[in-house]
């Protein structure tokens, strides 16, 4: 059939015509039109396949050098042409080509890259403007530098433009002559159509991967400014509750006032004590923290006030209190609330006269010491019960600082989450990027009774489990529960246990006669110090005195014998 065509091509090309050939032989007429077309059905076939494969390459392709590549390679596989090229007007500045891909056939690569001859660029340029295709002869590519050094005899430029938009230039050429036909170039006008809606796509698809890329550097950026502009120090949160609670701290920060911080356990009573102390002109002095109710009742004096060498056993020699170590910065008293109350007197002392009494001292001390005051309890409530002294309470409560629980400022969830994500996934070696929406959800449902230090405890153990570029909990870790009453539980729960201590008080005192120490005494059988008893004795105003038998009996009877002898004075 090949050998058929080629005799029919060349029997085609004779002087005489086809009505000769028709009269001498219509079976070889008839043959020559059959193979002829055969020839333009296949022809036919690699077009359509061409401009099939340009389309899906249109949609499948999104890398603009890649997408260069395929599509020279199909025009390669349908015409019979030395070189294609590709060229592409950048974005920055019009008519500057930023990319060219070409396909010589000598080599059979592509080349990217700028188009470095600046008379090449003003030829596309001036046939972009035109919006036509332009097809040049032999005699004409004498003049076109490129075509001639590469020794081209036929070439065909075909504009890349939609809507009135030009993209760049299709380009092939070829070392015969008389190449392109007005069939041929009919058809490449075709190809060239498809190859603009391919690089639209890609360049479409390049500018949003770029704008998104752009975006998140954007919100990355965005929000670290946002933490670290919504960190007090080392508070997170940019909520209304808690910018209300720093506001107070900013004012009241550079005095030297005593301040009382409330708030539930784990909302940060600490931080916020350390940032009064930094914004305030004691901030190169100590800051000393003071867990008053992780020390024991009878060494908290000790270790407030100091002691003096021999002041108890083993006092070997002569310490300095916190309150001496804080002189010229600032003391925290962290749960002030469990002081006792022979302390509270002392502490009272302290913050009116500005000095104090080493244990075992004679001679009082003066400090200069600004008091940070913290408590989770209700100091009015224990005030009523008679456990903290109403004076102390006052004096403390100068300037009251109320940090908000975790459930009021639900909007600083995302970033504190964000915070510690960061924190422990740097500690653990991990890299967390995203955090699961539906976890954000669940800790914005959450009632956190443990506050921050529960949430912060959460993340730290999820980090340890999380094994994805995206953090999440499990659902079972956290279950909502209604919110106690926040306002009257610990008021009745103080009461009661006021009331429970003062009826063990006395009833241990009634047992023992009144005895406070000794192996009978009510301290023995309370399994307290002697000296812890009685100052829950004067706390709790119990009248000891009243469980003491012997002495009842003894004042009873000088009373009656008095009696006696002043009636017979009388007689």
């Amino acid at each position: 059939m090949g050998n058929f065509g080629a005799f029919a091509r060349d029997f085609n090309g004779c002087d005489f015509g086809k009505e000769s050939i028709m009269s001498s032989s219509p079976q070889l007429a008839l043959a020559i039109d059959e193979a002829s077309s055969l020839q333009c059905f296949q022809v036919s076939q690699k077009r359509l396949q061409l401009l099939l494969d340009l389309t899906n390459h249109a949609v499948s392709s999104v890398d603009v050098s890649e997408l260069l590549h395929k599509l020279l390679a199909c025009i390669r596989r349908v015409f019979d042409y030395d070189a294609a090229s590709i060229a592409l007007l950048g974005p920055e500045r019009p008519y500057v080509f930023r990319e060219c891909a070409q396909y010589p056939g000598s080599s059979g690569c592509v080349q990217n890259g700028h188009l470095k001859s600046g008379e090449e660029a003003a030829w596309l340029s001036k046939l972009i403007k035109t919006g036509e295709p332009l097809s040049l002869t032999a005699a004409e590519l004498e003049t076109h530098a490129v075509a001639h050094a590469q020794a081209f005899k036929s070439l065909c430029h075909l504009p890349l433009s939609s809507r009135g938009r030009a993209c760049g230039v299709l380009t092939v050429a070829s070392s015969k002559q008389d190449v392109f036909g007005d069939t041929d170039i009919v058809f490449l006008r075709q190809v060239a159509s498809q190859i603009t809606m391919a690089v639209e796509n890609a360049l479409a698809y390049r500018q949003i991967a770029t704008l998104e890329e752009q975006r998140a550097c954007e919100r990355v950026y965005l929000e670290e400014e946002i933490l670290s502009g919504a960190m007090f120090e080392e508070i997170v949160g940019s909520s209304k509750a808690l910018v209300r609670t720093l506001g107070h701290v900013a004012r009241v920060a550079p005095t030297d006032s005593t301040v009382l911080i409330t708030g539930e356990s784990g909302t940060g009573k600490e931080l916020v004590a350390r940032a009064l102390h930094k914004r305030s002109r004691r901030a190169s002095r100590p800051f000393i923290r003071v867990n008053c109710a992780a020390i024991p009742p009878s060494l908290i004096a000790s270790e407030l006030f100091g002691h003096e060498k021999g002041a108890f056993t083993g006092a070997t020699e002569r310490r300095l209190g916190r309150f001496e170590l804080a002189n010229g910065g600032t003391i925290f008293l962290d749960e002030i609330g469990d002081v006792p109350a022979d302390t509270q007197i002392a502490l009272l002392r302290v913050l009116q006269e500005r000095e104090l009494d080493r244990v075992g001292g004679s001679h009082p001390v003066s400090v200069d010491v600004r008091v940070v005051a913290a408590t989770n309890r209700n100091l009015k409530a224990a005030v009523d019960a008679g456990t903290f002294r109403l004076d102390l309470f006052y004096r403390l409560n100068v300037f009251p600082v109320r940090v908000p629980s975790l459930r009021e400022r639900t909007d600083d969830i995302p970033l504190l989450a964000k915070y510690f994500i960061e924190r422990y996934a740097t500690t653990a070696g991990k890299r967390i990027r995203n955090i699961d929406k539906q976890t954000l959800k669940l800790f914005q449902a959450y009632y956190w009774p443990g506050n921050i230090r529960e949430l912060q405890n959460v993340i730290e153990r999820a980090v340890i489990l999380c094994d994805r570029e995206t953090f999440s909990v499990d659902e079972s870790w956290m279950q909502s529960e209604a919110p106690p009453n926040v306002c009257e539980t610990p008021i009745a729960l103080t009461e009661a246990l006021v009331s429970r201590e003062k009826q063990m008080i006395q009833a241990a005192l009634e047992e023992s006669r009144g005895r406070i120490f000794g192996p009978s005494g009510a301290a023995v059988k309370l399994g307290i110090p002697r000296s812890t008893l009685e100052s829950r004795i004067r706390t709790l105003r119990i009248d000891k005195y009243l469980f003491r038998v012997e002495e009842r009996m003894s004042t009873t009877s000088t009373l009656t014998n008095s009696r006696q002898l002043t009636k017979s004075h009388h007689e």
